[in-house]
């Protein structure tokens, strides 16, 4: 694969290995804002192996992370002027965090890329600093059995490795902490954004088409009022449940993911109806009004439970044994029981 961050090679005792820069370029930059947006995003990799920063010796210290590239490239871009070994596993194009839930960034492939590297010939210490974020899929007293190699892990932080670095690799109470302000969860929102308005396309066209049956002022009256009050209804859920709840996350009540966007899908539920009640039927308007305010919060619920960058959980799988198992069924009745009041409501004369 083309990897235009290499700028030369440094020749070792295993041969040579690609030499990469601290700087990003715009191309680097350009695939960091398409991969935020879901393009290109399984795609955005690294070889995996072993790459030398600088004009790292054997006394250097190695970098693990993974082979997405946006962790590949926040590593090298947070050690200007430094000299290193970087040792990327293959993660599947998964970011460290998510890997080390998902088992991809584990044991066996760090002791496996340890050997494939060579770098017991090129380093002569026996030390390898993985993100603390890797914890969860590396077992540190296992590496050193298997390979020779002592697992150190770093801040949670990439901003805070010159420190960490220059203090003997001494970690402060502040670099163990993870922080997560309004900045990093927004920066998370494309990605859900992009995967919602996939089936939104088809489903807000077919809502608004579908709100016409039945209604008593003309096919094209009605859409353009139930038809339109239901995709208002659809945007609220989705702005409810993929933007407003990870942005406002802690200071929306309760802990589960699911009551978060349920609370948020409420809340934006109301304000559509407020604001265009006055355009429906009376009596069918009431059947369509309670109809959503069942089908838009679950959506919202289940929206907000796939945010799931903004707890200890790394992949569903965590949320399924703590909170998927009760929120998706009443997901499921709600959303249900939303659509056939409003399935039914275009019947209601």
């Amino acid at each position: 694969m083309k990897q235009p961050f290499i700028i030369g090679s440094i020749r070792t005792s295993m041969g040579d290995v690609p030499k990469i820069s601290s700087a990003l370029v715009w191309a680097d930059r350009w695939g960091g804002i398409k991969a935020r947006w879901g393009v290109g995003r399984m795609h955005y990799t690294v070889d995996p192996g072993l790459y030398a920063l600088g004009d790292p010796d054997d006394q250097s210290p190695v970098l693990v992370t993974a082979n997405y590239k946006m962790s590949f490239d926040r590593l090298r871009e947070a050690l200007p002027g430094r000299n290193a070994w970087i040792l990327v596993l293959n993660t599947q194009g998964i970011n460290v965090w998510c890997a080390a839930g998902k088992g991809t960034f584990g044991t066996d492939e760090l002791v496996q890329r340890i050997e494939l590297s060579g770098l017991i010939r090129v380093v002569s210490h026996r030390e390898v600093i993985l993100p603390q974020l890797a914890g969860p899929g590396v077992a540190a007293y296992t590496v050193r059995k298997r390979s020779g190699f002592k697992a150190i892990y770093g801040p949670i932080r990439t901003a805070d490795l010159p420190a960490f670095l220059d203090a003997g690799l001494k970690a402060t109470p502040g670099m163990r902490r993870k922080t997560f302000p309004v900045r990093e969860r927004a920066i998370l929102i494309p990605i859900e954004l992009v995967s919602v308005l996939k089936w939104s396309l088809v489903m807000l066209p077919a809502f608004f088409l579908l709100g016409g049956l039945g209604a008593p002022s003309g096919f094209w009256n009605g859409a353009m009022t139930d038809g339109l009050f239901a995709v208002l209804n659809l945007l609220g859920a989705l702005v409810a449940g993929a933007v407003l709840t990870p942005i406002l996350l802690p200071w929306i009540p309760g802990r589960a993911f699911s009551l978060k966007g349920l609370i948020m899908g409420l809340g934006t539920t109301l304000v559509v109806t407020v604001f265009w009640a006055g355009y429906l039927n009376m009596w069918p308007g009431y059947v369509e009004i309670l109809a959503w305010f069942f089908l838009a919060p679950a959506a919202a619920a289940y929206l907000a439970m796939n945010f799931t960058g903004a707890s200890t959980y790394t992949s569903l799988s965590g949320v399924i044994k703590k909170e998927m198992r009760w929120a998706v069924p009443l997901e499921i009745v709600g959303g249900v029981a939303g659509l056939t009041l409003w399935v039914g409501s275009r019947f209601v004369s």
